[in-house]
């Protein structure tokens, strides 16, 4: 699960950086609005933590311009503006939850989760390709209505495939989105399907996770072959 930080000190953000990390979550940095609202753009965020004064845009515009373009990922504003004006300004412009600084990180991750929480209750709670089907909140994976047990990386790859279900996901895409910030190598995806075909395709005479040539895989219905 990915969780972008938007922060311009940046011993902090490297703290939050590690500590995120520790609790199971790539973690992205950015060190100013503009910056910050471009990767919420473009990056698939479970949540965005967002400091308000930043340099090039501040956190108000960014959580107004996210919201303008109905992006609805989760927000926790973390900031040393601690005043109820700047609390009220910032929940009305779009944020989901406001935390003051100097800040409890056991109380910064628990409302990350509850945020997350919150965010999975008003998506799908079951993708479905075919007789493939994945739990997201409960992380259970089955075919056919079989339980596959899989790891958390093997999930999480299946999860975004499924997500995009009948589209190609590129080999970067999955990189990106299941493994931490330093994993580079391609071949970690290509082992990773290997895998997932044995698991979820194989036994049940399926093919449904299919290779894009030059591109990477897309997860398909394929049923009508079995």
């Amino acid at each position: 699960m990915r969780i972008l930080v938007v922060e311009d000190e940046v011993d902090l953000a490297r703290t939050l950086h590690t500590g995120l990390t520790a609790e199971a979550y790539s973690v992205d940095l950015a060190h100013d609005g503009r910056q910050g609202l471009w990767m919420a753009r473009t990056g698939a965020y479970a949540a965005v933590v967002l400091d308000l004064m930043l340099p090039g845009l501040n956190g108000y515009k960014v959580c107004a311009q996210l919201r303008r373009e109905s992006n609805a990922t989760p927000i926790l504003v973390l900031t040393a503006k601690n005043g109820e004006w700047d609390q009220t300004e910032a929940l009305d412009t779009g944020a989901d939850d406001y935390l003051a600084k100097p800040f409890s990180y056991l109380v910064l991750v628990a409302r990350l989760r509850a945020l997350v929480r919150r965010a999975a209750a008003v998506a799908p709670p079951v993708l479905a390709v075919g007789d493939l089907s994945l739990d997201v909140a409960a992380r259970v994976c089955r075919r056919a209505g079989a339980r596959v047990d899989l790891t958390p990386r093997e999930f999480a790859v299946l999860e975004l495939l499924a997500r995009r279900a009948g589209q190609a996901v590129s080999k970067a895409d999955l990189l990106y989105h299941a493994w931490p910030d330093d994993a580079l190598d391609p071949n970690l995806v290509e082992a990773r399907v290997s895998v997932l075909r044995k698991k979820v395709d194989a036994p049940f005479h399926r093919q449904s996770l299919q290779t894009v040539r030059g591109i990477g895989y897309r997860l398909v219905d394929d049923r009508e072959r079995g």
